[in-house]
């Protein structure tokens, strides 16, 4: 499907980038991807086997990612004096891309939708769970949190030698390729050629250093959900791996406890990604709870 853009989204007014899969009858799944990454992190293989299990999937770039609208005037994130309360350099918070995405679901027509969200994009989806839930059909956590402190937390020991970014494409690629290699799914083969591929393209459709910092002072900001969380009726699958180093899978286990009736996936060898070989059991488990989900509301 051709890339498209949606004009004059929600209450701030943006443009989001998105493509759509699969037949449009079938029942809606809205992919949203985490911070400092795009639509095209969610792989368009994985994206088709959800559309042969009989999925329509969307999946998309937030704001300040990829081809969406960027915030280049915003100020420049103080994540230190935001951790010690002053948030003055947050331009948004959570509950702002929970409303660019039911913006989106606006634009095409749609009234509500399965929510399928990573890392960041897994709070993303339960904000909107939280603050939308007559548009939301269900909601799907993956490798994710509840802001609760402690809970969650990533090991950035594992990254300290990484250093920042490189602004150049060469360069980029190659940090890129290690950042992931450290986040990947011991249990499985990393794959350096793909991750390469989709690095460069990351880069040419609008790689942000400043918005991934915008969008994770965001996460900061927003705080803890776990209240909220409780107070769901919204059908929800959780989903983790075992070995994940950027949100500790404590992080998966207090979402589904937290939201009642949850259900827990925590998938052995998996780290803080899709590695290939956990597409089809990945597709097979979501797809069978949306089709179970739709079964009882019909």
């Amino acid at each position: 499907m051709p890339e498209l853009t949606a004009r004059n989204v929600g209450p701030s007014g943006i443009e989001i980038a998105y493509e759509r899969f699969g037949d449009p009858w079938a029942p809606p799944v809205l992919l949203i991807m985490g911070a400092g990454a795009q639509m095209i992190n969610w792989p368009e293989e994985f994206c088709r086997a959800l559309v042969d299990r009989g999925l329509h999937v969307i999946r998309f770039d937030t704001r300040d990612a990829g081809r969406s609208t960027h915030f280049p005037e915003a100020p420049v994130p103080d994540f230190p004096a935001a951790l010690s309360g002053d948030l003055s350099t947050a331009s948004y918070t959570l509950s702002d891309l929970a409303a660019d995405t039911v913006g989106l679901l606006d634009a095409l027509g749609l009234t509500g939708a399965h929510l399928v969200g990573s890392s960041m994009g897994g709070m993303i989806a339960q904000m909107i769970a939280i603050e939308y839930p007559e548009r939301t059909c269900s909601l799907t956590s993956m490798m994710s949190t509840t802001g609760e402190p402690g809970v969650g937390e990533a090991d950035f020991s594992v990254f300290a030698e990484l250093g920042a970014p490189p602004q150049d494409r060469e360069a980029f690629v190659e940090w890129q390729v290690r950042a992931l290699r450290l986040a990947a799914s011991p249990g499985f083969p990393f794959d350096a050629t793909a991750a390469a591929e989709r690095a460069g393209r990351v880069f040419d459709r609008g790689y942000d250093v400043l918005g991934i910092q915008r969008q994770g002072l965001a996460v900061v900001a927003t705080g803890d959900r776990t209240e909220r969380l409780r107070s769901l009726r919204v059908p929800t699958l959780v989903v983790h791996g075992a070995d994940d180093i950027v949100c500790d899978v404590s992080g998966g286990r207090a979402t589904a406890a937290a939201v009642p009736g949850a259900d827990l996936l925590i998938v052995e060898g998996m780290g803080h990604g899709l590695p290939r070989e956990l597409w089809p059991e990945l597709a097979d488990r979501i797809s069978e709870f949306i089709h179970r989900v739709e079964t009882v509301t019909a």
